[in-house]
């Protein structure tokens, strides 16, 4: 248990049973009335944001949420497994909870597994990776003039939009956030 003036970013609290991870917080002391904390709140399966307001000094549960640096061994079915890098241990991680971070996972790719209770909660993947285009269109001459993008796929088997000018076999750089391509990579 915490009382609300211990909040701090990224604390995760369990409210009614739920994991919430407080994405931002503020202390409220009116100049009439009792003070409270205003709670901008993420659901740590869903991704659902809320904002809740609590009094100041209530008490709220807070949970334990470890998180580890792992590596992405390999796919069996549609689970992922990840090694421990301290205790060398496997964990077996649901394709429901690894999302989208699936599209940027190539094996032995370093990943943060969020546990709780022993069940693994969600990914953290590096800002960015680095992959090969393994099918692209080849670009027209006179192309390279205009800003245009054109779709790829890469060796996780994830699209992204890449520049006119990038062609098959190139590594590229992109953002695991949204997919966004970054950049070439000079091998």
């Amino acid at each position: 248990m915490a009382s609300t003036n211990d909040l701090k970013n990224g604390l995760v609290l369990n409210i009614d049973g739920q994991l919430w991870s407080v994405v931002e917080f503020q202390h409220v002391k009116p100049g009439k009335g009792g003070a409270f904390v205003r709670t901008t709140l993420k659901n740590v399966l869903t991704g659902k944001v809320v904002d809740r307001t609590f009094n100041a000094g209530t008490k709220v549960e807070t949970a334990t949420v470890d998180k580890r640096g792992m590596t992405f061994l390999y796919r069996e079915g549609n689970d992922f497994v990840f090694m421990d890098g301290e205790t060398y241990e496997q964990m077996t991680v649901p394709e429901a909870t690894v999302g989208d971070a699936a599209n940027y996972l190539l094996d032995n790719a370093e990943a943060t597994v969020a546990i709780h209770e022993g069940n693994a909660l969600y990914i953290e993947l590096p800002v960015s990776v680095e992959l090969i285009i393994s099918h692209t269109d080849p670009g027209l001459q006179g192309d390279r003039a205009t800003g245009g993008t054109k779709p790829a796929t890469v060796e996780t088997g994830a699209e992204i939009q890449v520049p006119l000018f990038v062609s098959t076999g190139e590594k590229v750089k992109v953002d695991t956030r949204d997919g966004r391509y970054l950049g070439r990579v000079n091998s």
